[in-house]
């Protein structure tokens, strides 16, 4: 019963989604149990087209002589996006970057379980300007191929 008490339930609907992954990977560091729900909501900053060209360049293959073999493959699903962000600011081949990353559950949408609970949302991670100009986990996720209309 102790670990329902640590568990943390995080809304990313409207949320930047690099400020919420420094957020979300100290709080796993400390210990704590984190839930991250609404993951395609997510927000990504910048121009469209230059933020989707980015993921883009991620996905190319390294190799053209056996492409099945070599490189890194990438998911194209917005709650792996997420997830990958924030695992790109835990420690490196250490073990509590490891357990941390396991502490971690990140889910398209709002699952049944979690309908009742109490979700926060960080001041810290939202959108600083007005007319911030802006791209959605999912919408990025469409345009690489991950999630179908």
């Amino acid at each position: 019963m102790e670990k329902d008490k640590q568990r943390i339930v995080v809304d990313a609907g409207g949320l930047v989604a690099g400020r919420l992954a420094s957020i979300v990977a100290k709080m796993l560091l400390r210990g704590e149990e984190v839930v991250i729900v609404n993951a395609e909501k997510a927000l990504v900053t910048g121009e469209k087209m230059s933020v989707i060209n980015r993921f883009k360049r991620r996905l190319k293959w390294r190799t053209y002589y056996n492409p099945e073999r070599r490189g890194v493959k990438r998911s194209r699903m917005p709650d792996r996006l997420l997830k990958r962000m924030i695992r790109g600011m835990l420690p490196r081949k250490k073990k509590r970057g490891r357990e941390a990353l396991k502490r971690l559950k990140v889910y398209i949408g709002l699952p049944e379980e979690f309908k009742d609970v109490e979700k926060i949302i960080f001041e810290d991670a939202k959108p600083r300007k007005v007319n911030e100009k802006y791209v959605t986990l999912a919408e990025i996720s469409r345009n690489i191929g991950g999630l179908k209309e």
